[in-house]
């Protein structure tokens, strides 16, 4: 029997999503949102929650996430301002999902370059929506 191939195993490994929020709640709320598997054809999901900008950058420069979600009401640095930094510095940078204080505030998760938005308060169908467009393969 031949071993798996390591793009099989890579298929079962977890997803690593970043959830940065300088409440402890919010990156509670998403946790609590988006579970341990968020679709049957995704690996489970596994989470690193920051609670400072710097330490943003520090994790997403060393890289091997697939998701970061980023709380654009999050202070003293905002999610938005930390997404157009981490698009325009890391090649190759992990999908963005901002979390925005209204709806209405969407144009500015795309003037930061952030792949989707999802307004507060946290809807978990509308999260999990968003997280699943951004990390299903493209068919």
């Amino acid at each position: 029997m031949a071993a798996p191939s390591s793009e099989s195993s890579r298929a079962q490994d977890p997803l690593r999503i970043l959830v940065y929020s300088d409440n402890p709640r919010t990156r509670e709320q998403v946790r609590l949102a988006l579970g341990r598997r968020i679709h049957p054809e995704l690996p489970e999901l596994s989470y690193l929650e920051v609670a400072t900008g710097p330490m943003v950058i520090r994790q997403m420069d060393e890289g091997g996430f697939d998701l970061a979600i980023l709380d654009g009401e999050a202070a003293p640095v905002g999610g938005m301002g930390i997404a157009k930094q981490l698009k325009d510095e890391i090649d190759d940078c992990p999908p963005v999902l901002v979390l925005t204080r209204r709806a209405d505030d969407a144009w500015l998760a795309r003037w930061s370059r952030a792949e989707a938005a999802v307004p507060h308060p946290i809807d978990p169908i509308r999260l999990g929506d968003a997280v699943v467009s951004l990390l299903r393969p493209s068919a």
